[in-house]
């Protein structure tokens, strides 16, 4: 694509080089990954499969023999920061087995051959160099991280923080074909790694600090031409709401009444956030993409409501639909099968963007497809993932905004005394804007459905809304200032083994760092997780025990994967402080602003991320012979 100008006003112009994905419809590039979610010596998605578990079948490297576990290699990213996703590993590209890795920021791709898995070599890297846009780096709320690449038919599909969403051939690392997702100028940044599902790419992207307006848009695998756009916000039209979506909970909201604009005050709802920019699952059965939106906007929630007081703002006519909600999309068009907004109003932030981990499990005597979300407002939901019915909402972590969710209603009944609104009122919560768990991912074994372990923050917050003086998109909008502290001196992460149908937790280990790493669970018996002083952990999934631990070059953001190459079972972890907590290093922020970083400076400085050095790495173990 060198020297062929791709127009910044476009939603999303595409641009071709060669010839398209020859030979692989759209079923059969979905089928592909279907199949390979079968085969546990892969790691062909992001979450391992389409359900986000995060689960390997494999057991070579166990409970018996973590204690021979070796670094055997590594692999500089290239740049320093950011590094919050995982590799793929595929079997077969071109007779090879194959590893496709991506850094952050300026996102630079490698491709490395492991027909020697201890001794892996580069065959091909990209970065994209024509038409970057580097304001997208300040417009980066939390960092300039990337969570990853996808992969079907021999195509590599590559997002990059100024917003391409590019298709790689992935023998050679030639452009297939080129979009422009998203624009920095709009406050759109791309962080998130799009998925693969029938013949579509699904992508969207991050900004809701910057005035964004949130969209999900699937583009055609084959040529990467636009196939459907759904916002989440403005007319039932425009977020893809249809007379049939939420007919089994239609105490969610409906189509008829344009709730997308009704539900803001004056034209809020053009800057009204709800950016999808994390993580997205598939169910291939009921050809449903699920995806979760972030925060209304602005941080000062008063701009958001036309009422003037905390009671007649969460009565539920100013609820700012449709952020911080469960979309669940048909694939094939976009409309909303149903929606279910978690934190109505919010008063904190609380992005509502976390995986959406799809299981099957009895629930209350009945076989269910379920949904499992674990929100940044610190509640564990469980859903029937066909319909939307709401059937479990524990705390997971210290939770004062709110006493539980109604089932019934669906809704939080909140604390007042902890809700933040009028402008220059400090107000104490728990959890934190960082939530009870950010984007790092859980994991769960589909023989045990509803046994999910999980990295949680411990951090509790003081925020102060601020008055709102802009309404420009592109430029900062947040308007609150934000102190965040632990919630108990010493411990700030934890990895918790948690039952989402009961609410109790097993087990749980707490750390002085944050856990900001996603887990991974494997038959082996083990759970691999990093912490962000760079301690890079294996614990056994039945009693917490830490069996096994390596202090690696920097703090781990990544999440941990595991493969199989000639009969060795391999795991591969990336290091590289970075994310919204290691921000304040990564960017160089002042540590005596408590404010900084919204919030993160101080917890960035109380637990010494400033003392972790930086620098990318992909790090990769097996047992010693």
């Amino acid at each position: 694509m060198n020297g062929i100008r791709i127009p910044l006003a476009a939603l999303a112009t595409v641009a071709v080089l060669g010839t398209a994905v020859v030979g692989v419809s759209g079923a059969r590039a979905n089928d592909e990954i279907t199949k390979r979610e079968k085969d546990p010596n892969q790691w062909g998605a992001p979450g391992g499969d389409q359900g986000l578990k995060r689960h390997s079948a494999l057991k070579d490297i166990n409970t018996k023999n973590i204690d021979k576990l070796q670094m055997v290699w590594s692999q500089a990213s290239g740049t320093m920061r950011g590094h919050e996703g995982q590799p793929l590993v595929i079997e077969d590209v071109g007779g090879k087995p194959m590893m496709f890795l991506i850094s952050g920021w300026p996102n630079i791709v490698q491709a490395l051959d492991l027909s020697d898995p201890d001794n892996p070599k580069q065959v091909w890297n990209y970065v994209k160099t024509s038409d970057r846009d580097e304001s997208a780096v300040p417009r980066a709320c939390c960092d300039t991280v990337n969570r990853g690449l996808s992969y079907s038919g021999g195509t590599v599909i590559v997002p990059t923080l100024d917003g391409f969403v590019i298709a790689l051939d992935a023998q050679t690392g030639k452009e297939k074909w080129v979009v422009k997702h998203a624009f920095p100028e709009k406050g759109e940044t791309q962080t998130s790694v799009p998925i693969i599902a029938e013949d579509k790419v699904i992508a969207a992207f991050g900004g809701d600090e910057f005035a964004a307006r949130g969209r999900l848009v699937a583009y055609n695998f084959k040529d990467g031409s636009v196939a459907w756009t759904c916002h989440s916000t403005g007319s039932d039209k425009d977020v893809c709401l249809t007379p049939e979506t939420n007919k089994a909970n239609p105490h969610y909201g409906t189509a008829g009444k344009d709730l997308g604009i009704n539900s803001y005050p004056n034209d809020e709802w053009k800057r009204g956030g709800g950016a999808p920019w994390a993580w997205y699952s598939y169910d291939p059965e009921l050809k449903i993409v699920y995806a979760s939106t972030g925060n209304p906007g602005n941080w000062s929630p008063t701009t958001r409501c036309k009422f003037d007081t905390h009671e007649k703002c969460n009565e539920g006519e100013q609820d700012n639909k449709w952020s911080m909600t469960i979309f669940a999309r048909k694939v094939d068009t976009g409309e909303a099968v149903w929606a279910y907004q978690m934190t109505p109003f919010d008063q904190w932030d609380y992005d509502g963007v976390n995986e959406n981990i799809l299981v099957d499990m009895d629930v209350d005597g009945k076989k269910r497809k379920t949904l499992v979300h674990f929100d940044r407002n610190g509640f564990a939901y469980v859903m029937d993932r066909v319909d939307g019915t709401l059937l479990r909402a524990h705390k997971f972590v210290t939770v004062n905004w709110a006493e539980k969710v109604d089932l019934k209603t669906g809704r939080p009944v909140k604390v007042k005394e902890h809700s933040p609104f009028k402008i220059g009122t400090n107000t104490q919560a728990c959890p934190s804007a960082m939530g009870g768990k950010d984007q790092q991912p859980a994991s769960v074994d589909p023989k045990e459905p509803n046994i999910f372990y999980v990295p949680t923050n411990n951090w509790c917050m003081e925020d102060e809304p601020q008055e709102r003086t802009h309404t420009q998109q592109g430029t900062v909008y947040v308007f609150a200032n934000v102190y965040m502290y632990p919630e108990k001196p010493g411990v700030t992460g934890k990895l918790k083994k948690f039952d989402v149908l009961t609410g109790k937790t097993i087990w749980e280990i707490p750390d002085p760092y944050p856990n900001w790493s996603g887990t991974l669970n494997t038959d082996g018996g083990l759970v691999f997780y990093g912490s962000l002083n760079g301690d890079f952990r294996a614990v056994d999934r039945n009693d917490g025990k830490v069996l096994w631990s390596r202090k690696l070059a920097s703090g781990i953001i990544g999440n941990p994967i595991t493969y199989k190459v000639k009969g060795k079972q391999y795991v591969s972890v990336w290091s590289g402080i970075g994310g919204w907590i290691g921000l304040p290093v990564t960017a160089g922020l002042d540590m005596d602003d408590k404010y900084g970083a919204i919030g993160a400076t101080a917890m960035a400085k109380v637990t010494g991320l400033d003392k972790i050095p930086q620098g990318g790495t992909l790090y990769t173990f097996r047992v010693a012979e």
